[in-house]
């Protein structure tokens, strides 16, 4: 029996040194290259597999602007939901499996209208290299180094079938299916949407911002002598410490002056009209709003997005930790 165990314990100390002088091998073997090629192997199917999650469950976005301030702050990193309104084949591309559109009052990403394309390929991968790094490397930038803004977080405000005007910065909303206009607020609150969208300029200040707008118009038709001196008068009371005026509302009261100016000039009673009227929501797009109402470049500059160009739906807010939260469309 004593000559069983002791030829076990021989064959076992064998095939023990010889696994071990196995593994020696393998480990002289190992060069700086395959170390460095295991690493990139690795590096490459992390990107991958971040660019892919980005692309097609959630992706990454950092808040670029002031334009929905107290919502989302300049800095905020949230969590859009990119599988909500579709899956876009590629970034910037065709999308399937769209089940749904966005809903009033959703939180959205949508592709700038006005962001000028350095050509398709570039700009696939430069997205891709945004997301793979999760928003942390940018090489879509401006001459100045500054980046470029290819998408837009706002709020679905208005969507097909609504017509939505715009006086002295207050928000008017006519739904789909309705004659009568109402203060946004008022439809907000009676219909339990969010309560989020703000003002800061003071009422008081619109009868600066009109005069400045309607001496514009004198000044484009060559006649800044005849400007009325009230209209001089209110523009000089133009509060200077206002760190952001509503623009919206200067080209507003420099079209309905330039109208009133030479009513026989029909380029002019048109544009004067389309301000009049206000914003129609076709079908198959939505108007989105920044919370910050009166500093916003939105949609009451570039007017209404089509679904098929928003990219997904914020839903989460994840830097900083003390404003880590949920959103939701009454958010």
């Amino acid at each position: 029996m004593n000559r069983f165990f002791d030829k076990v314990q021989e064959i076992t100390e064998r095939k023990l040194t010889q696994r071990k002088a196995y593994k020696e091998t393998l480990k002289a073997r190992r060069t700086v290259k395959s170390e460095v090629l295991d690493w990139l192997d690795a590096l490459a199917f992390a990107v991958i597999f971040v660019f892919l999650l980005n692309q097609y469950v959630f992706q990454m976005f950092v808040i670029p602007s002031p334009s929905m301030e107290d919502t989302l702050l300049v800095g905020d990193r949230v969590l859009v939901n990119k599988m909500i309104y579709g899956l876009e084949v590629f970034p910037e591309g065709p999308k399937i499996f769209v089940n749904r559109t966005p809903d009033r009052d959703d939180i959205i990403t949508f592709y700038n209208p006005r962001y000028e394309s350095k050509g398709p390929v570039y700009s696939v991968l430069s997205q891709m290299l945004y997301m793979a790094t999760m928003s942390l490397v940018n090489i879509d930038v401006d001459s100045e180094g500054n980046p470029n803004e290819k998408l837009y977080v706002k709020r679905a405000a208005g969507l097909s079938g609504d017509v939505v005007c715009f006086e002295n910065g207050d928000v008017m909303i006519r739904p789909a299916g309705l004659d009568e206009y109402e203060q946004e607020s008022l439809y907000r609150s009676q219909n339990g949407l969010s309560s989020s969208p703000s003002r800061t300029l003071d009422p008081s200040i619109y009868q600066a911002i009109n005069a400045w707008g309607r001496l514009l118009a004198y000044q484009d038709a060559g006649l800044s002598e005849l400007a009325p001196a009230k209209l001089k008068f209110d523009y000089q009371n133009l509060d200077s410490s206002v760190s952001a005026y509503d623009y919206y509302q200067i080209s507003k009261a420099k079209a309905l002056e330039m109208s009133y100016i030479d009513p026989s000039n029909m380029e002019s009673r048109s544009e004067a009209a389309k301000y009049r009227i206000g914003i129609y929501v076709p079908e198959g797009y939505i108007l989105p709003l920044g919370d910050n109402r009166d500093n916003s470049g939105d949609g009451r500059y570039f007017g209404p997005v089509s679904t098929a160009d928003v990219n997904g739906r914020v839903v989460f807010t994840v830097w900083p930790f003390t404003r880590m939260r949920q959103l939701l469309s009454n958010t």
